[in-house]
């Protein structure tokens, strides 16, 4: 799906914003994150440092305010027509608790740096403010962990694994 939805961006956009910002905005949205930003920076023939940099500060960019404001905004959407889409967050954010619960930082850690659907910096950010964990340790954890799922998907995609082997 990531990759599908990175297309799209390249696509759309080619032509329209330079890649490194497409890269940009790819990696900044939920869903499609660092992976998404790098899977569109290697489909547009960018480098791969340029690509994972970008990708890394893309994703990390929002996280803080998920970590510092989620839980106002949550309560504020509460009070209006949106609280279904609040409901299905918190639903959603529950059901992958469980790793974060268990293990705490650590789970964190390992909950956000494994680059699968449905996990990644975003997720792990709601997750760890709606379990009420410090932002300030949180912060840093997040950062290490997309860190090493940016490794993991450049690895992937620019094919230096498959070059080794």
């Amino acid at each position: 799906m990531a990759e599908t939805l990175a297309n799209w961006f390249v696509v759309n956009l080619g032509g329209i914003l330079s890649k490194e910002l497409i890269v940009f905005i790819v990696s900044v949205l939920p869903i499609l994150e660092l992976r998404g930003g790098i899977i569109a920076g290697f489909a547009m023939g960018m480098e791969l440092m340029p690509t994972f940099l970008i990708s890394y500060i893309g994703n990390i960019f929002p996280i803080p305010f998920v970590l510092l404001c989620i839980r106002w905004i949550f309560r504020m959407m509460r009070k209006t027509r949106l609280r279904g889409i609040v409901d299905w967050c918190e639903r959603r954010a529950d059901q992958k608790s469980d790793l974060i619960q268990k293990y705490a930082y650590w789970g964190l850690l390992l909950f956000v740096a494994v680059p699968l659907p449905g996990t990644g910096a975003w997720t792990g950010a709601l997750i760890s403010a709606l379990l009420g964990m410090d932002p300030k340790k949180t912060f840093p954890v997040i950062m290490l962990a997309v860190f090493c799922a940016g490794v993991i998907v450049s690895l992937l995609s620019f094919g230096v694994i498959g070059s080794i082997f």
